[in-house]
């Protein structure tokens, strides 16, 4: 994407997607190396422009899965992520140089907050570091973003100096981010106007947004950035990001898409897509999506009211500005159950965006079985929430065996509990305040370790009592934030289940990450 903002990309909108560098600096997003692959692999396909796949310094981890990533994709430009530090910059060139096409992606500071607190540097010291960062990026690789760090809280004059500087040194790419979502859309649009039109060079890049959702407004403001004349968007599946996240690529993607009347702009991205996109990323991450998220939630296409169920019927179009099948949601739910056999069930699987290996397959066709036993309908939802789980489980240290709960009212709450730890069975029994504590104290007793529990909820996957319960656990350690989730008709079995997923989850080695803060 080295190209300038031409005649020929003036309607033409890049996606740079950052779920795995960004995205998971969301705490307790943590992901192996597998999942990482497994999301660069549907970013590739959905006809991501720009993958973001980590920041190579800061650990031998996030090295090795930028490298990864890099051998791996196929079609697009994979970008490494450095501070403007000269080792910074080295590591993140020997990672994407494994790519078909790769980027060196520097950032500094700009705001005075920024620098009289963080950097400790003048003005002046910032723009010489910017024209030694950046021309040593680009004697390294010719595809260079450069990023004004809290951008939207610089003075303009002092912005235009180091985006002049920046483009002088030789970036192809101009990102000016929204770090702190502080911006509302109309001053982000005049911004992106003023240094397009102001900044001498400026016709040589391509100008980029890159918008926190801190006042829920990164796509507003995004899409404000690309009237400004932006072109391209910097953002995450499912929205996901530190603090309140990052503008959500699926949002974006289909509100160009949708309204093209005002927002005459394209992008590559097949849109079928991204509901599979959006359980992969939710999969690997463990965050779950809103029910009521706009394109992907479990609610976006679900009408419960008697007048719109009405014009529903006589017309999709009375309450449904898009397609589910647009989005790669199907409208039909209920078609297994267990009669169904293993062709079937491959097929559902196939439409739901799933491929597994045989080994996996079986396992999930054994447990679809069990469900569709005890529960009379098996609705999509249960199948992917089931799939998710089976995904998620694949080599986990600690395993359930058994699991006895005694419950009783003004009495003693008793879990009674065997797990299998590297191989090796144990058994432990423990009390609590309720039943899930009890649980969660018996793990702990047999595993030898007290992690913090930050987060313990459960939703029902679909409706009815026999409805699958999903558990969802967020456990600390040692300063490492996990996630875990399970889907169960038991709810205590999915709780134990949930608590044992991010269990596992702290027991996966990582480098320690670099000092100093990061883009965006």
């Amino acid at each position: 994407m080295t190209a300038a903002n031409t005649e020929t990309n003036k309607d033409r909108v890049f996606i740079f997607d950052t779920t795995l560098r960004d995205g998971e600096q969301s705490p307790g997003a943590t992901m192996t190396l597998e999942e990482k692959l497994q999301v660069a692999e549907a970013l590739d396909e959905m006809g991501v422009d720009i993958i973001e796949a980590g920041f190579p310094i800061a650990s031998t981890g996030d090295f090795e899965a930028v490298v990864a990533v890099a051998k791996q994709v196929k079609n697009a430009t994979v970008a490494g992520l450095a501070r403007a530090i000269t080792a910074d910059i080295d590591r993140a060139g020997e990672a994407v140089r494994h790519a078909r096409k790769g980027r060196i992606h520097t950032f500094v500071s700009t705001s005075p907050i920024h620098l009289a607190h963080q950097m400790k540097k003048t003005e002046d010291e910032v723009i010489e570091i910017i024209a030694r960062t950046v021309a040593q990026a680009r004697n390294l690789i010719d595809d260079v973003e450069w990023s004004a760090m809290d951008a939207t809280r610089t003075p303009l004059e002092f912005l235009k100096r180091c985006v002049e500087t920046a483009i002088k040194a030789g970036a192809t790419t101009i990102n000016l981010p929204d770090t702190v979502g502080y911006a509302v859309p109309d001053e982000h649009e005049a911004m992106f106007r003023t240094i397009i039109t102001s900044v001498p060079g400026a016709d040589k890049a391509i100008f980029s947004a890159h918008c926190h959702n801190d006042l829920g407004l990164a796509v507003a403001n995004s899409l404000a950035a690309v009237r400004g004349g932006a072109r391209q968007v910097e953002c995450t599946i499912n929205g996901l990001g530190e603090r309140a996240g990052n503008a959500a690529l699926e949002e974006i993607v289909m509100a160009l898409r949708t309204r093209g009347d005002i927002l005459p702009y394209q992008t590559e991205i097949e849109t079928t897509h991204l509901a599979r996109a959006s359980r992969i990323v939710s999969a690997a991450a463990n965050f779950p999506v809103q029910y009521n998220k706009a394109i992907v939630g479990k609610n976006a296409f679900a009408h419960e009211s008697g007048i719109h169920q009405d014009g529903m019927l006589k017309n999709a179009e009375t309450y449904e500005i898009m397609t589910p099948a647009s989005v790669g949601i199907k409208a039909t739910t209920l078609v297994m159950g267990k009669h169904s056999g293993r062709a079937a069930f491959k097929d559902k699987l196939k439409e739901l965006g799933y491929e597994l290996g045989d080994n996996a397959f079986q396992e999930a066709f054994q447990r679809f079985k069990d469900l569709a036993d005890r529960k009379k309908h098996v609705y999509d939802a249960d199948i992917v929430a089931l799939v998710d789980d089976e995904v998620g489980s694949v080599g986990d240290r600690i395993k359930l065996v058994d699991m006895e709960v005694v419950s009783k009212t003004g009495g003693v709450h008793k879990a009674n509990i065997t797990l299998t730890i590297d191989g090796e069975e144990t058994s432990v029994s423990f009390e609590g305040t309720g039943s899930v504590d009890a649980i969660f104290n018996a793990i702990k007793e047999a595993v030898g370790q007290q992690p913090h529990l930050v987060l313990y909820a459960v939703d029902g996957v679909t409706g009815g009592t026999d409805a699958q319960a999903s558990a969802h656990v967020r456990l600390e350690m040692n300063g490492r934030i996990v996630s875990g989730n399970a889907a169960e008709p038991d709810t205590l079995v999915a709780s134990a289940r949930a608590y044992l997923n991010a269990y596992n989850r702290l027991l996966i080695e990582r480098g320690a990450s670099a000092q100093g803060a990061m883009a965006g």
